[in-house]
């Protein structure tokens, strides 16, 4: 035990914030290169292996299950392959960090390629950074309005 309770707590919170400021910075770059579309970047960022989450949605084709760092980071290209890139908007309303945990609210919308149609909804996406890399990215949305924008 230590002799200095203050100091265990003030170094176990400097611990703590040095965890959220990495998690953040990855944050940021994953954020920078996801709008820049540089996929060699988000390859990097993502760890060998991810937990990926986005609810299965057969009629969209670039909502399917993910399970390696190529692969997440292969989703920025196939989604901008098909939505028109000049419709596509993203908005961040919260970017909550705790210790390896991000979290990021926000709103997004664009328009499908093959059909014409728009989609519009609210997101959250929940991070986590282990190591420097992206261990798991969960992403909930209006799944609803993709499928519909999507169907002829």
């Amino acid at each position: 035990m230590s002799a200095n309770p203050t100091a265990a707590t003030a170094g176990s919170a400097t611990t703590e914030n040095a965890v959220a400021e990495a998690t953040r910075a990855v944050v940021q770059d994953f954020i920078a290169a996801r709008m820049a579309g540089d996929t060699a970047r988000l390859v990097e960022l993502f760890a060998d292996r991810v937990d990926w989450l986005l609810a299965e949605n057969p009629v969209v084709p670039w909502i399917r299950p993910r399970s390696t760092g190529a692969e997440c980071a292969a989703q920025a290209a196939e989604l901008a392959e098909h939505t028109v890139p000049e419709d596509s908007r993203a908005s961040l309303d919260a970017f909550l960090v705790d210790g390896t945990d991000a979290v990021l609210t926000g709103h997004v919308s664009g328009t499908v390629r093959a059909t014409g149609k728009t989609f519009e909804g609210p997101f959250a996406l929940r991070l986590t950074v282990e190591n420097g890399r992206i261990t798991r990215h969960h992403l909930y949305e209006n799944s609803l309005s993709i499928a519909e924008a999507c169907t002829p």
